[in-house]
């Protein structure tokens, strides 16, 4: 029994931590056209999540976890918009660095991640039950 509780276990973890893998690229998208409040000021900086693998001591599982939600260092774009309060004196307006198609890709990868630990749990559980049935 103890596979099939590492196995729940470790499913559960990633599925933990892709949530908050999730909310970070909800995040990044929701402010990728926002701007400085004023000028020479950084706009929004998308966040990156980086994961780990940690053993809980507990039940000798390896679990998923979240190891840091780190900024990234990309560049912003400059955008010419003269009239906008965060402008500099040439005019331009720095964007976050948030490339929307990217967030949506990243989008995609984190679902399907969270699905295929889904399946696992799924498939773990499905195997419990049929040993039960098979024990009585």
């Amino acid at each position: 029994m103890s596979n099939f509780d590492d196995a729940l276990k470790t499913s559960a973890s990633a599925m933990t931590a892709q949530t908050v893998r999730l909310r970070t690229i909800s995040e990044n998208i929701a402010n990728a056209n926002s701007t400085a409040a004023s000028a020479g000021a950084d706009p929004y900086r998308r966040k990156l999540v980086t994961f780990k693998n940690a053993l809980d001591r507990e039940t000798g599982a390896n679990v998923v976890k979240v190891d840091h939600i780190v900024p990234d260092a990309a560049p912003f774009e400059l955008k010419y918009m003269p009239g906008h309060p965060a402008a500099d004196g040439n005019g331009y307006v720095r964007m976050p660095n948030v490339n929307s198609l990217v967030e949506m890709g990243d989008l995609r990868e984190a679902q399907r991640s969270y699905q295929a630990n889904v399946d696992v749990i799924t498939a773990t559980n499905t195997m419990i039950s049929r040993t039960i049935d098979m024990l009585r």
